[in-house]
């Protein structure tokens, strides 16, 4: 698995997660059971992380940066 977004809430991780699985691409959010419980912890460790399988990282990256213009 790629990590290919850390975000400074679950609520946004979740969101991102969404956006993957609506257009095909698996992913995960391997923190969100910790966010929910020590949300600070998660924050020091760098953020609520999205992640895919490794074939498809590129695609992830691109739909990610493509939502975001």
């Amino acid at each position: 698995m790629k990590t290919v977004a850390a975000c400074n809430s679950l609520d946004e991780a979740l969101l991102l997660k969404s956006l993957l699985e609506g257009s095909g691409i698996a992913a995960i959010v391997p923190d969100e059971h910790a966010a929910h419980i020590a949300p600070p912890y998660v924050m020091i460790g760098g953020g609520v992380r999205v992640q895919v399988p490794d074939e498809d990282e590129d695609d992830a990256r691109r739909l990610l940066a493509a939502s975001q213009s």
